[in-house]
């Protein structure tokens, strides 16, 4: 297999633009394709899956160290590992290059097609680029594309910077009203949002085809070497457990049919855990779906907003998205809602993050303000705040032993919500990279309830702990 990366300067210069317009182009070609995103983002991989029908995957060094990261590479068996960078290219953990797009390429060796959106620039973005090509020593900057750039533009600059910089311009992708994804407070909208998306990605593929040298782009890639190991994986104190294709999540305007299923693990299944997936729960790694699957859970998709009743499982996972912006629909839906509460108080084991987190509180705000009545699992209500809340990447330490942690572990996580919540728990001690750190999380032998994110794909078996309590849940219940 070989790798390439797709990068820029900084956020919103047209990474995943000029990524999805690439997949689309090769995929016509009829190349074998995976794509990636480097960092903890969910809403990239859910474009990139669009275009090629298959799951996008995560690679963070953060929170899978670099094993992770690299089992998850080594799994896939496309011939060309597409790779998404993430906001500037140099940017990683507290002002430093540590699990950067940088500190990414350099592990998997991958050549890097720098984005540039020229804008009002000339010859000073020459200096700009030049000064990313020597910041490292090895930057893997192998050429450079334009973004949103008129054909006469791009035809005017691109001897200059070829000049001045050494690189290559294998192309432009023009101004298109396709290539203008609508935002929100949580960063791009996501796919399933974009009613006219597959004809958007398609024309992004047919300008890529005619005004990128797409040829020259394959010629760069370079093979990935399963060598080094400069990063530790997140470290854990004890790890006392024993460590033993998921399926694509759909676009959020159609509703996800009740209780439907993934394919069954081979052999027979431990445990089955109920995953909620629709428009209001769409955050989930691709990756955290296939550590279950792999531990011996058959995975279960229903959905809190359009389903009557939680189906029969041994465990619920509630993960993060946009629940408030369906919360009237949610509190409306008062059949799920009392069947996931009185699922939760038996002890079903069950995990929560983020916006699952919030949909068992007591209320939710919407976003005009009005409040909705939710689970009541948890004691807190959740509210608006206009801004990022505790936002990126932390450390979570277990004081005790509970359904994912055991005591005294260090568990890599990250945030990013704008919603926050009037009781966040204090069964954690959570701690930011620059040393602030505060109690947070609700969790008990059977409960993982938080604003953290988890990734499954790390160094502490988290999702074979999960689907063990399933499985004893399960032997208890007969």
């Amino acid at each position: 297999m070989k790798t390439i990366m797709i990068a820029a300067m900084q956020s919103g210069a047209g990474k995943t633009v000029t990524t999805c317009a690439l997949l689309s182009a090769f995929k016509r070609r009829g190349k074998c394709v995976q794509a990636f995103k480097c960092g903890p983002d969910y809403i990239d991989p859910m474009f990139h899956e669009r275009v090629l029908g298959v799951p996008s995957r995560n690679l963070d060094l953060f929170l899978q160290g670099e094993a992770g990261v690299l089992k998850t590479l080594s799994r896939t068996e496309a011939n060309l590992a597409l790779i998404e960078g993430a906001m500037g290219y140099y940017d990683g953990l507290n002002n430093t290059t540590e699990a950067s797009a940088w500190d990414l390429a350099r592990l998997t060796g991958a050549p890097v097609v720098l984005v540039v959106s020229p804008k009002g620039g000339g010859l000073t973005l020459a200096a700009q680029v030049k000064g990313l090509m020597d910041f490292r020593a090895q930057s893997n900057i192998a050429t450079l594309i334009f973004a949103d750039t008129p054909e006469r533009r791009a035809a005017s600059l691109a001897p200059a910077l070829e000049r001045e910089t050494g690189l290559p311009i294998l192309g432009f992708l023009p101004p298109m009203e396709e290539a203008r994804f609508e935002s929100r407070h949580l960063g791009l909208m996501t796919a399933g949002e974009i009613t006219d998306l597959s004809v958007r990605l398609k024309k992004l593929g047919q300008a890529a085809e005619r005004y990128i040298d797409l040829d020259r782009i394959l010629n760069l890639a370079k093979a990935f070497p399963l060598r080094g190991r400069r990063h530790p994986a997140p470290p854990a104190s004890r790890m006392t457990d024993e460590v033993s294709a998921s399926p694509p999540v759909p676009g959020l305007s159609e509703a996800v049919s009740s209780a439907s299923s993934a394919p069954s693990v081979k052999g027979k299944a431990k445990c089955r855990i109920a995953v909620a997936r629709d428009e209001a729960f769409c955050f989930l790694y691709a990756d955290n779906l296939d550590a279950l699957r792999d531990a011996g859970a058959e995975l279960t998709f229903f959905s809190p907003l359009h389903d009557s009743e939680l189906p029969k499982a041994d465990g619920i996972y509630l993960p993060g998205g946009y629940p408030e912006l369906h919360a009237k629909t949610l509190s409306e839906n008062a059949s799920m809602r009392q069947s996931i509460a009185a699922a939760i108080k038996s002890g079903l084991p069950s995990v929560a993050e983020c916006g699952g987190f919030l949909y068992l509180g007591q209320s939710l705000e919407d976003a005009e303000g009005s409040s909705h009545p939710m689970c009541g699992v948890l004691p807190g209500c959740g509210f608006k705040t206009g801004r990022l809340q505790r936002f990126g990447y932390q450390t979570l330490t277990a004081p005790a032993d509970s359904l994912l942690f055991r005591a005294g572990e260090r568990i890599h996580a990250h945030e990013f919500h704008y919603w926050d919540c009037t009781e966040n728990g204090t069964d954690l001690r959570s701690e930011k990279p620059d040393g602030r750190n505060w109690a947070c999380g609700f969790v008990s032998k059977s409960l993982y309830a938080a604003f953290p994110h988890l990734h499954f794909g790390g160094a502490i078996p988290l999702a074979e702990r999960f689907v063990k309590a399933c499985e004893q849940w399960k032997a208890s219940m007969t």
